[in-house]
Order: structure tokens, then C-alpha cells, then sequence
């Protein structure tokens, strides 16, 4: 026998319980600079200088002014249960994870890892958003605090802390995600939509 599909008007209780402040209170993004500008600065202070190189690193800044200065190359759902990691490659067919969904067992504890490189400047407080429906009714509203980081040749990643999958017949059924990687400037680096549907068992 199917699941009871929740109703409209539980769909829309839960929606009326999520927080939907995006900022803390008070809070301010600082000035942004550019590397150079931050290079530049107090440059005849030795001891400074060797200190921001160890923060900065021996920086090579690419000059393709064609490559975003961040870009964001896949998503990973890590699962210690799962058969497999769940991957989105972030630098293909965005379109494509609507059209299949992944499968997550009810109930799960599940970490979500971002991995991502920064070109040019140093951006300032990243942030992951990810709202996710049901049926068109938001029914849970996340966002992640990745920082602040530098260019360098080397990927960064980011990894969540724990969270748990929705268990219970209630909770069954197929949820749209949209996901989007930002900064305190608000510039959206990369928005994606993915379909994530919660079963009973991972091969059910």
C-alpha cells in the first residue's frame, strides 16, 4: 500500500515554522578589497608582508578575465550507510538532476560536501543556501557558513555538519531542492535545482 501523502494544509505548517531571517542581527559584511589592493598594502613593512604570504600563499592570480572568480565543481551527500555517495558534478548538465532523482533512506545521518575553487580575489563569507519543497510548499530553509578564502590553484571543500534524513510515512516521497553558493556581496556564484526523493530503503 502507498504512503498517505501529507495534506496541503500540513505541508503548509510546517512551511509557517521555518525561520526565514537570512542574516544574523547586526551583522555587517565587511569592506571588500581586492588581493592586490590588500597585497599593497603596508608592503614596506617586512613582518607584515611575510605574514599575509603565509595567509595568501604564493598567490598565481588567473588572468582569464572568462573564469569566474569562483566556481563551484560538485556536491557531495556523504553517507556512512549509503551503497554508494550520492555526487553532482557541478560542471555539466545542471539540468539533468531534476530529471533524476537520488534516493535517500529515511532516516539517515548524512553530511553534505561542496567542493570549489577561487580564481582571482579573496571572497568573502560564502555561504551555501539550500531551501527545499514539497508539492511547491517550502517545507525546510538551510544556509551554511563556509567563510572566507583566497585564490589558489588547489580546490577548496567544505564539509556540513551532520544532519538526519525525514523518517516516517509522512516524510516519503520526492522533494525539489534548490540550492545556491553565495557571498557577502550577495553575487550568486552558481544556483541549481536537484530532486531528492526520501524511501523506506535505499533500493526500494
Amino acid at each position: 500500500m502507498a504512503d498517505p501523502e501529507p495534506t496541503p494544509e500540513q505541508l503548509k505548517e510546517i512551511a509557517a515554522s521555518i525561520d526565514d531571517v537570512e542574516n544574523p542581527i547586526g551583522y555587517k559584511a565587511p569592506a571588500q578589497k581586492s588581493l592586490q589592493e590588500i597585497q599593497e598594502l603596508d608592503k614596506d613593512d617586512e613582518s607584515l608582508r611575510k605574514y599575509k604570504e603565509t595567509l595568501l600563499g604564493q598567490t598565481n592570480v588567473n588572468a582569464d578575465p572568462s573564469v569566474p572568480n569562483v566556481q563551484v565543481t560538485r556536491m557531495t551527500l556523504l553517507c556512512e550507510t549509503a551503497p554508494q555517495n550520492l555526487v553532482l558534478d557541478l560542471t555539466g548538465d545542471l539540468e539533468a538532476f531534476k530529471k533524476s532523482p537520488f534516493t535517500l533512506k529515511e532516516g539517515v545521518e548524512y553530511k553534505m560536501k561542496i567542493n570549489f575553487k577561487v580564481n582571482k580575489e579573496i571572497v568573502s563569507g560564502l555561504k551555501y543556501n539550500q531551501d527545499s519543497f514539497r508539492k511547491g510548499i517550502r517545507v525546510e530553509k538551510s544556509t551554511y557558513m563556509v567563510g572566507s578564502y583566497g585564490p589558489r590553484p588547489e580546490e577548496y571543500e567544505y564539509i556540513t555538519t551532520m544532519d538526519e534524513a525525514p523518517k516516517g510515512m509522512m516524510a516519503r516521497g520526492t522533494y525539489t531542492i534548490k540550492s545556491k553558493f553565495t557571498d557577502d556581496d550577495k553575487q550568486d556564484h552558481l544556483s541549481w535545482e536537484w530532486t531528492l526523493a526520501i524511501k523506506k530503503d535505499w533500493k526500494d
